[in-house]
Order: structure tokens, then C-alpha cells, then sequence
């Protein structure tokens, strides 16, 4: 079976916006995240969750399949931190601290490469390179297993062009952020590639399925 790439669980505004382009340590998404991330943090299999209780519907499945059969991730360089230019800084390993939650092989995409490092059971390798190039490399570190695209907006958008997501999972929070970093104006540009079911959760948000035609 064919190694898939596969977006999971990326959430954006009612208006397609994931972040903005001014992001800080203080603010990973130059916005308020929380609207888009509730339904998340609302289940019971929560990675972050300290208390009991949470939903078991819908939503809670999406959170479990998360590393289901997820042997690599792809990310940008934004999703890893705040710096950017010249590595200023090898001392600082990325916002997850000392357990990150991807428990694989992490490819950072970046014009400006530093050694690798590995926190936990997560090795994070710095590259530059094209789509397709950076995307093999990770289908081999994946040992046959799934490759997750992990994002940003950017991310996700240079890999769709380039035609090579295999499955998206993409929830639409009903929040509106009116300006910027934008996944789509709307889902159905998507459909002339990919099948699209979309399911309304009790939560509030809509999970877009997307799989290739």
C-alpha cells in the first residue's frame, strides 16, 4: 500500500485563516487560537488534558487518529518557532518543550539549515529543498508508514500545488478572523483534485474530508 501524505486535524477560521504572518514567541499565530482550537481541547483524548471527563463523539475520534499510522512529519519552519533568518539560537528547541507530541522523525523546512536534534522519541531535521525532494525523504524515515504535512497555511498551500497531499482533514471553527494567512477562500476550490465530505460536529465546527479523486 501506498505511503499517503496526509493532513490531520488543521483548524481554520469560518474565513479560511489559520495565522497570521506576525507571529511571536508571545504569539505563535499573531492571533488568538483559542476559538479554533476549543473543540480539541474539549475531548476527552486531549493530549493536554489534566482532569477527567471531556467528549467521546465526533471530535474525540479525530484527536485519537492522530498518530494512527503516522511514521514522519513534514512542518515549516514558522510551525517550529518564531526565529527567523540565521540560527541565532541552537539553544531553543521548539515550543513543545522537552516531550514534543509528534513521536517521529520531524523534517523542518527552511532556507537556512542547522544540525538535528532529537527531544524525547522526536528527531528534528532541518532541510531545504523542493516539495517533492523533502517529502521523500520523510516516506524513508517513515519506514512505510503515513507521512503527516503538519503545516502552516504555507505549508499546506506549497504542497497542494505541487500536487502531492494525499488526505486532508481540515475543521472549520466558527470564528472569523477577517485578515490573514488564508488555507482557502472556500473548500470547494478543492474540488476538481479531491472527494469532499463535510460533517458538522455538535461542537460547533465542520470537519472537511478530503481524499484524491
Amino acid at each position: 500500500m501506498a505511503q499517503l501524505l496526509r493532513v490531520q486535524n488543521f483548524s481554520v477560521s469560518s474565513d479560511g485563516i489559520g495565522a497570521r504572518e506576525d507571529q511571536s514567541f508571545e504569539s505563535p499565530f499573531g492571533l488568538d487560537p483559542g476559538p479554533m482550537f476549543e473543540w480539541a481541547g474539549a475531548t476527552a483524548s486531549w493530549h493536554l488534558r489534566t482532569e477527567p471527563g471531556g467528549s467521546r463523539g465526533l471530535d474525540d475520534y479525530f484527536i485519537r487518529d492522530f498518530s494512527c499510522n503516522i511514521g514522519a512529519e513534514i512542518m515549516g519552519r514558522n510551525k517550529f518557532g518564531p526565529q527567523r533568518g540565521a540560527w541565532e539560537d541552537h539553544e531553543w528547541q521548539g515550543w513543545w518543550g522537552d516531550e514534543p507530541p509528534f513521536h517521529t522523525p520531524v523534517f523542518v523546512l527552511t532556507h537556512h539549515e542547522r544540525p538535528s536534534f532529537t527531544l524525547s522519541d522526536t528527531t528534528f531535521h532541518f532541510v531545504n529543498g523542493e516539495p517533492a525532494a523533502v517529502l521523500e525523504q520523510a516516506r524513508v524515515a517513515a519506514q512505510g508508514k503515513d507521512v503527516r504535512l503538519g503545516g502552516g497555511v504555507s505549508i499546506i498551500r506549497e504542497f497542494l500545488d505541487a500536487d502531492l497531499v494525499d488526505t486532508m482533514h481540515v475543521v472549520v471553527s466558527p470564528v472569523r478572523y477577517g485578515t490573514g494567512l488564508k488555507l482557502w477562500e472556500s473548500p470547494d476550490e478543492l474540488r476538481d483534485r479531491f472527494h469532499l465530505e463535510v460533517v458538522p460536529s455538535a461542537s460547533g465546527v465542520v470537519h472537511h474530508l478530503f481524499w484524491r479523486k
